[in-house]
């Protein structure tokens, strides 16, 4: 069967279709979908994913930016199941309303997709926003992210990605992909990770702001120590109250430290 899809991938919006179907397969396995789950797809691309999906599942819902596959992605989702396809840009989708409408009884969606290299961060942050109406995520992503999301105090890679995410998620990176599993093949390899968010009570952060602007500062600039790179957002006294070295670096503490550090009162 000839396929519908005939516009080549857009360099411009990170577009790399996935298509070794060992690859996919191993995808659907970790995703595993279950009756009644709402799987929400993130860049479905030409379907390489959606459809095995919608074999296994029988309905799906897609978040697709690009116009030009919107008719060809409807046309050939017909014959796997049913696609409800969501036209515009992921970064302004309310996974919260989303999730409200979708899973009414649970209150949660389960997401997926074959990130854009160049938009990954970005969607995960968002992501992070609503991570109370998410019950888990298998993204496929540029393996050195995958890395950074990960890694721990004292890897060179450790980040504000890495605290940001374990704060609010367990991360766990599932397995490999080359650069051959895709058309065009991107320069680097990828890598799939599943991210389950935390319950509520499982979660320490007391001020998500609050916490941020303090990761976010300790980070800017990696090679100050915290006692510099806080100034104004947490000073002295208030590290040391925390458990921390003033004279320590950002990538040598913890997850659970940082989380300290936001949770004292802030200084006038």
């Amino acid at each position: 069967m000839s396929t519908p899809f005939t516009e080549p991938a857009k360099k411009h919006l990170g577009q790399n279709f996935l298509h070794d179907r060992s690859v996919i397969d191993k995808i659907v396995q970790a995703i595993a979908p279950q009756p009644g789950d709402a799987i929400v797809e993130i860049g479905p691309g030409q379907g390489a994913l959606t459809f095995p999906l919608l074999k296994k599942h029988g309905e799906v819902t897609a978040i697709e930016f690009d116009r030009d596959l919107h008719a060809p992605l409807q046309a050939a989702a017909r014959e796997h199941g049913t696609l409800h396809l969501i036209e515009g840009d992921v970064l302004g989708v309310d996974f919260t309303a989303l999730a409200a409408q979708l899973a009414p009884a649970d209150g949660r969606i389960r997401l997926a997709g074959n990130l854009p290299y160049n938009l990954s961060s970005p969607i995960l942050f968002h992501a992070l926003e609503h991570a109370a109406a998410i019950r888990d995520m298998h993204f496929m992503l540029q393996k050195e992210v995958v890395e950074r999301m990960a890694a721990g105090p004292g890897n060179k890679v450790y980040g504000r990605l890495s605290v940001m995410l374990q704060a609010y998620c367990t991360v766990t990176p599932l397995f490999v992909v080359p650069p051959g599993a895709f058309r065009p093949a991107p320069k680097v390899d990828s890598a799939v990770v599943r991210l389950l968010p935390k319950p509520a009570g499982c979660i320490d952060v007391q001020d998500r702001v609050r916490f941020a602007n303090v990761v976010r500062a300790a980070f800017g600039q990696r090679r100050k120590t915290l006692r510099n790179a806080l100034h104004g957002v947490a000073g002295t006294a208030l590290i040391e109250a925390a458990g921390l070295r003033p004279d320590a670096r950002a990538e040598q503490v913890d997850v659970a430290g940082f989380v300290r550090l936001a949770n004292l009162p802030a200084e006038d």
